[in-house]
């Protein structure tokens, strides 16, 4: 009889920190924080579809332009704090100014290359070890339902959909993980020289991201001018496999309030 009355109390306190989360969302949007959805298997395994954050719009600090509390536009903002190699990062595409999520990777002055899929910062190999395959059902996924890319194939609803996965290590020594699906044109680029003011960032997910890698006139964000930084990615909140965030069954109870690394 106590093993029974405990599983109510289990997923009402579940619902509560969604419902406490979506409060916060609205209320505190345009002070701190901002609220986003994973919309794309972009940035995976880091982040997946259907993950629901904050973003931090104090990481780097108010700027001598910045209204008080971050409520101004961010046109002519100019960053008190630079970003950090490896930082989780929300910016506005330099063109479209539609939301984007990257990881920082290089700095302005910074020369950049990628050759077999390694990357190569101010000529010195970023360091890249293989470690154990992602693994996922080959579904549709989220609002969007679209199908992940894998790199066996081909498959029928419900097959486990493989990626290789590598552990890199960037020059400050921070460490995340990137997936690699097949030989893509992103794996071997010509040399990139960041300009003053601006960052390269890339997808975790290394072939099926339109990052720094591709330039803005074919809809990637090529180099990310800094005033158009919103803010730092820090933690996952929330996070639902399904269609709509009512259901409940889709729910991924090991990402609440996820540490991004």
């Amino acid at each position: 009889m106590a093993k029974t009355e405990k599983q109510p109390e289990g997923f009402l306190e579940t619902v509560k920190t969604v419902v406490y989360a979506l409060l916060i969302a609205g209320v505190i949007r345009t002070l701190f924080f901002q609220p986003f959805w994973i919309p794309s298997g972009s940035m995976k395994d880091t982040l997946l579809v259907g993950d629901f954050l904050f973003v931090n719009k104090m990481a780097y600090g108010y700027s001598r332009y910045s209204c008080p509390f971050s409520m101004c536009p961010f046109s002519g903002r100019i960053l008190a704090r630079s970003p950090d190699r490896g930082d989780v990062v929300i910016f506005r595409h330099p063109t479209t100014n539609v939301d984007f999520i990257k990881r920082l990777i290089g700095l302005p002055g910074d020369k950049i290359q990628i050759r077999d899929g390694v990357i190569y910062l101010n000529d010195i190999a970023v360091g890249l070890e293989q470690t154990e395959d992602f693994i996922e059902i080959y579904a549709p996924q989220g609002s969007l339902r679209n199908l992940p890319s894998c790199q066996n194939g081909p498959l029928n609803f419900g097959d486990e959909c493989i990626k290789e996965r590598f552990i890199e290590t960037l020059p400050n020594k921070t460490t995340h993980s990137v997936l690699n699906i097949r030989n893509s044109p992103g794996d071997n680029t010509p040399a990139f020289r960041v300009p003053e003011g601006h960052y390269f960032f890339m997808g975790d997910n290394r072939d099926n991201s339109q990052d720094s890698r591709v330039p803005q006139t074919r809809g990637g964000a090529g180099f990310v001018p800094e005033d158009k930084i919103i803010g730092r990615a820090d933690m996952v909140i929330f996070s639902s496999a399904g269609r709509r965030i009512l259901y409940f069954w889709t729910w991924r109870p090991d990402r609440f309030f996820k540490k991004i690394h």
